[in-house]
């Protein structure tokens, strides 16, 4: 028998870090994921995230999650707490190793000096303006600035001054003396420290003058021993400022940055600029709002760690961009949790059903499994009794051809319970059915190995005075997905439906007094979480997660 030689598939990633480790470059794998505390981490972070902590774990080696907080206009400590719970919860171990940028600013301080005496780094006072006239374009080679050959000295007085407070902000910057001629923006004695008055979330008012992303972040890899820097496609025109700075710094084994294609979502809201102006308008409450996809709004959703993970790996890893349906998030929660979870039953547009030969005031406790695809979810109890809810749409006066749920004359059978026949029903002024009234076969109970005649409907009920009131919140995309995320004028197009609360709904008993944040299939409805901002224990809260039905087929994909 031929041993079976298929190769598993690896995405370009992985081969570059084989090659590495093969040829002796690295030893121990070390990643990172460092975000900028501005704000609220998105579905696309979750795929950098998982990317590099897989990476690590897979090769045995250690990640690391690091604030790149060089900016303190746009930082705050909540951002910073907020981020720590999405990559605990993605289930990324960053252990003790939780860094950030501002850590490293004295190092920083100390290279631009080294910088600086080396010849490769000058004070200029062009204003911001006139460093982009002195720029050039993308076909024309920028200019040299008239300051760019001071001397040694005057650099390194002037930049002690600048860290002293001397002069304005804005008045002077330190600049990388690089290439003004380089095809590559990037290149063109980029600024690589500002002079900015903040007080910073980390080291206070310490500093008066800050590093600019571009330098920051090589040194905070190097510092760190990180081996592989992987980040997005926007960041490959940066890579030879990243491995200048790595090599004019003299760093050994510097890291490498290997750049992958974003995760781009179909139909969704993920700028923070827009989320931020939802927030502060109201028209969402939070950055946590269920109808976003913030991690933290997926979080209170129901989506699981598991769903995410199951997405990034269908979405793969490549260098080329590419959009992925928001169908297959949806199919990803719907797979992780339709064998994992239970069903129970409610009733969301509840109309009540009056079993006529049902004793009075008696409770019979029924049976019901609570996943029949999962023994090991176990059973619950089930009140039954006289009067019931059911959903309103399983009930019609007069339906048309196939409909096989109830209406008069017709008999169903109640999940998990018994036969019913419709022998009447009541109404408003309006038309509206406001009661229904059948009879039951105590023969046909469930379980009991009845074999007589079949019924070809089956609905969902729960016990009126078991009942456990609720509100249930439906939710759709945010934006209205026919006319596309934005308008003409850069507006949001949104969905005036996106949530539906509904108030007077039911579930049964067995979720009485439930604060466990759990997911359970509402039969006929959905995947539901009970919300984890809002819910009480004598109200409780849940969020639709996701409809039963799929617009995704992964064998079309």
């Amino acid at each position: 028998m031929e041993e079976n030689t298929e190769r598993v598939s690896r995405n370009f990633i992985e081969d570059i870090i084989d090659k590495d480790i093969a040829e002796g470059r690295t030893k121990k794998v070390i990643t990172r994921f460092p975000p900028e505390p501005n704000g609220y981490l998105h579905i696309g972070h979750a795929k950098s995230i998982l990317l590099n902590y897989g990476l690590a774990k897979q090769y045995g080696g250690q990640f690391n999650l690091r604030f790149d907080d060089t900016n303190p206009t746009k930082e705050k400590t909540e951002f910073v707490d907020s981020i720590k719970a999405d990559v605990e919860w993605l289930g990324a171990d960053f252990e003790d190793r939780c860094f950030f940028a501002s850590n490293y600013f004295d190092k920083m301080y100390e290279a631009a000096i080294k910088l600086i005496k080396k010849g490769k780094a000058f004070v200029c006072d062009l204003s911001a303006d006139e460093i982009r006239e002195y720029r050039g374009t993308l076909t024309e080679p920028g200019k040299n600035s008239p300051y760019r050959e001071r001397s040694i000295e005057e650099n390194l007085d002037l930049f002690e001054r600048m860290k002293n407070g001397e002069f304005p902000d804005g008045s002077k910057v330190l600049r990388a003396k690089i290439d003004m001629t380089s095809p590559n923006m990037n290149m063109r004695d980029p600024v690589i420290y500002r002079i900015a008055r903040m007080t910073h979330h980390n080291t206070g008012d310490k500093w008066c003058i800050y590093p600019m992303y571009d330098f920051a972040h090589p040194i905070e890899d190097a510092e760190e021993g990180i081996t592989h820097s992987i980040c997005t496609l926007e960041f490959e025109d940066h890579r030879p400022l990243y491995d200048w700075v790595t090599r004019e710094l003299e760093y050994e084994n510097p890291p490498k940055q290997i750049e992958f294609a974003k995760l781009y979502l179909t139909n969704v809201v993920t700028g923070k600029r827009y989320i931020k102006k939802l927030v502060d308008t109201g028209i969402v409450d939070g950055w946590d709002d269920p109808r976003l996809v913030t991690i933290s709004a997926l979080r209170r959703r129901g989506y699981t760690p598991e769903s995410i993970k199951l997405f990034m790996e269908l979405s793969g890893v490549t260098k080329s961009n590419a959009s992925s349906d928001y169908a297959m998030l949806e199919y990803c929660i719907r797979e992780t949790l339709k064998l994992e979870k239970k069903r129970v039953m409610a009733v969301l547009d509840p109309v009540k059903l009056v079993i006529e030969n049902y004793p009075e005031g008696e409770t019979e406790w029924l049976d019901a499994p609570h996943n029949l695809e999962n023994e090991a979810l176990g059973s619950r109890k089930l009140a039954f009794s006289r009067e019931l809810y059911i959903e309103r749409e399983d009930f019609m006066i007069d339906p048309p051809k196939k409909y096989f749920r109830l209406f008069p004359g017709n008999e169903v059978r109640l999940m998990n319970a018994y036969f019913v026949t419709c022998t009447g029903y009541d109404v408003d002024e309006n038309g509206k059915v406001t009661e229904i009234r059948c009879t039951y076969d105590p023969e046909t109970k469930s379980g009991s190995g009845f074999e007589g005649r079949k019924v070809k409907g089956t609905i969902h009920w729960v016990s009126a005075a078991h009942a456990v009131p609720c509100e249930v919140r439906l939710y759709e995309n945010i934006v209205d997905e026919e006319k596309g995320v934005y308008n003409e004028d850069g507006e949001l197009n949104l969905n005036p439906n996106s949530l539906t609360v509904i108030n007077n709904a039911y579930v049964e008993e067995s979720l009485k007094e439930t604060t466990e944040v759990e997911q359970y299939q509402f039969v006929r409805n959905g995947f539901f979480c009970l919300d984890s901002k809002d819910s009480k224990p004598e109200k409780p809260v849940f969020n639709r997660i996701v409809s039963l039905k799929s617009s995704y087929n992964p064998l079309k994909a």
